[in-house]
């Protein structure tokens, strides 16, 4: 891999991990409701998983939509299903306290296999697949998730702080519901580019 290929694909990871996607937005309501300590797990889940999912989608996975177009299309209804479950939790999360008594962040493999079900990062792991390793070579598919794995990690903590900053200022149950509300109306609007791409 070339230089510059190296520094496009950086950008590409950079831009495509740090704006707003089911992932960011699940982990900014984790540091709103949990703090960051607890949402650790859930983000190495996200880094780590998402860097395998590229590896194994270049690996052969991609295959199988060039093989099975509709394959992609199953993907995605599946998956837009989980998240619209996903925000309907979000929701809910900020009921009153004796009722989220037992309320836990993602864990580190609930996070991992998130990946999976997620139409952003289907989306992700086959462009970036595509455009930085198009000859389907081991070591440039290895170079891809790497790079988006290094690149994820610090991604992710942006939006884990910037909710728990959140956190602090939404000390009602009130503000909590509205946000958490909030929270799930921005997971459920970034489905629209999925649901109207054409397949």
């Amino acid at each position: 891999m070339t230089l510059d290929s190296f520094l496009a694909l950086s950008a590409f990871a950079l831009v495509s991990s740090i704006t707003p996607g089911p992932n960011n937005l699940m982990l900014m309501a984790s540091g709103a409701n949990f703090g960051f300590r607890r949402t650790v797990p859930h983000m190495l889940g996200i880094g780590l998983g998402f860097g395998l999912m590229v590896v194994l989608v270049g690996l052969g996975l991609v295959r199988i939509f060039d093989a099975f177009p509709v394959t992609h299309l199953i993907l995605t209804v599946v998956g837009v299903a989980y998240l619209l479950w996903l925000a309907w939790k979000i929701a809910h999360a900020a009921a009153p306290d004796a009722a989220r008594a037992g309320a836990r962040p993602f864990t580190f493999l609930q996070a991992v296999l998130f990946q999976w079900v997620n139409p952003k990062a289907w989306q992700m792991a086959l462009t970036a697949i595509t455009l930085y390793a198009p000859d389907r070579s081991v070591v440039a598919i290895l170079w891809v998730g790497l790079v988006f794995a290094l690149i994820n990690l610090p991604s992710v903590s942006t939006w884990t702080v910037m909710g728990q900053q959140m956190g602090r200022i939404l000390s009602s149950p009130k503000r909590l519901r509205l946000f958490n509300w909030s929270m799930a109306a921005l997971l459920v609007a970034s489905l629209v580019p999925v649901v109207l791409a054409p397949v």
